[in-house]
């Protein structure tokens, strides 16, 4: 007698044989990084310093511009040539970028705002900040527009020069225009301003996301179990964490991410504070986050380009000596019970990574993967049709192993000692997934071989 098999039954028996290809929104995760570029990429600088020692500075230029450039984005710098004089013009994050470079050197600038009011706190806030830039300086336009500007004659216009201006000149206009126009009312936005609008379920989704997490940890703290004055450092871990995958999750701009670098700063850059003393600060950043209302948090949340990375590369060995450092401090609460806290340490070292620092692209999928993991029901949401934990919210093996096969594969020409062997994880929980996931990380070879 014939065997007969439904539809849905067959579906069910090869879907757990063959992943159907995921439904993916056009939705980004975690900070812009100019940091891992090609072999090709190294060459362009290189011809363009010679064009410079050579005194070719528009030929210079426009190789600079051509390295500069990310392949994955190739319209997010434009160069028009006009023989004997170069213009340009670039995204950083909600700020247009233009100059133009000629036989006497080159220029650049951006505006930040416009005044209708010459008040003067933020006038001298610009004063203060142009103490600290190196070659850039804030300054006013004949249209009282707030600008950032650069200039270099051509015998000091060399490519690396132009690289650190032009960066700082960026990171400095797109960091300032949003908290300007919302501590002074007299600003209005410049007119160049980009940005693009997300849809308004991702508006809601990341609205009710990042209220759910803050309220989480201000309930964790009022709990006081166990009690944050006896263990700070453990419960830092956890306000941290969820700071930095807010950061990595949402993409907040303007007052948000001001206060998220802010709950950075007040723990990691105060050592010589007592712990308990930098984690009431930290507290006191998360309610300043908590009277933010749904139109002001959703504001900040949109789409925009850059051409320079804020976060510094950070090589994998010193990823691997991170995870060796911080990891163990899990197994105090995973002993104790306290399951929120012990998952709090794999999601702290992972979104530490990404938002102090540029990981290796292996290791920054496989932490993306780890966040998919942790956050499966947000990613859900957001209309991801895969989902990473199985019927009795566990991780799931199959998804997971598909997407570190694929992480595999990806990569595997360009390191050629990387393995990845999941077979080495521990599915029963969260937490557990975390800390063998991060032995996993820790112990791969992203070696290269000489080139």
């Amino acid at each position: 007698m014939g065997l007969i098999f439904s539809m849905s039954l067959l579906k069910d028996i090869f879907g757990k044989l063959f992943p159907e290809a995921e439904q993916k929104p056009d939705i980004a995760f975690g900070r812009y990084t100019d940091m891992y570029k090609s072999s090709g990429k190294s060459e362009l600088f290189n011809r363009a310093l010679g064009h410079f020692d050579k005194g070719q500075l528009l030929d210079s230029c426009r190789d600079f511009f051509a390295y500069l450039t990310d392949d994955r984005f190739p319209d997010h710098i434009r160069v028009r040539d006009e023989g004997d004089i170069l213009h340009f013009e670039f995204f950083q994050g909600s700020c247009l970028i233009k100059g133009y470079a000629d036989a006497s050197g080159v220029r650049a600038g951006s505006r930040v705002a416009r005044a209708t009011d010459l008040n003067v706190g933020f006038l001298r806030q610009l004063m203060e900040a142009n103490h600290r830039l190196n070659f850039s300086r804030f300054a006013l336009d004949n249209d009282n527009h707030l600008c950032i500007v650069f200039q270099t004659g051509a015998l000091d216009a060399s490519p690396l020069k132009l690289l650190h201006a032009l960066r700082e000149l960026a990171i400095n206009a797109d960091k300032k225009d949003d908290l300007l126009l919302e501590e002074f009312k007299s600003l209005t936005p410049a007119p160049d301003q980009f940005r693009i609008e997300v849809s308004a379920k991702e508006k809601e989704v990341k609205y009710e996301y990042f209220r759910q997490e803050v309220e989480s940890v201000l309930s964790l703290l009022e709990e006081g179990k166990p009690d944050p004055n006896q263990y700070p450092g453990l419960f830092a871990y956890h306000l941290l964490g969820v700071a930095y995958k807010l950061d990595y999750l949402i993409l907040p701009e303007g007052f948000i991410l001001d206060v998220l670098e802010k709950i950075h700063s007040a723990y990691i850059n105060k050592s010589q504070l007592p712990p308990q003393v930098r984690l009431k600060q930290v507290a006191k950043e998360f309610h300043r986050l908590h009277s933010r209302t749904r139109e002001e948090v959703q504001a900040e949340i949109y789409r925009t380009s850059s051409t320079f990375g804020v976060a510094p590369p950070l090589p994998h060995g010193s990823v691997s000596a991170l995870i060796e450092k911080e990891l163990p401090n899990m197994e105090w609460p995973l002993a104790n019970g306290h399951e929120k806290l012990a998952e709090a340490l794999p999601m702290y070292i992972v979104s530490y990574l990404l938002f102090h620092h540029a990981p290796p692209p292996p290791d920054r999928e496989l932490f993306h993967l780890y966040i998919r993991v942790a956050e499966n029901d947000y990613f859900t949401r957001l209309g991801f049709s895969r989902s990473y934990r199985d019927g009795s919210g566990r991780p799931d093996k199959r998804a997971i192993r598909a997407e570190t096969d694929r992480i595999q594969q990806t990569y595997g020409s360009e390191y050629p000692k990387l393995k990845i062997n999941s077979d080495r994880l521990d599915y029963s929980s969260v937490a557990m997934f975390g800390k063998t996931f991060l032995q996993l990380v820790r112990g791969i070879d992203l070696s290269q071989p000489d080139r």
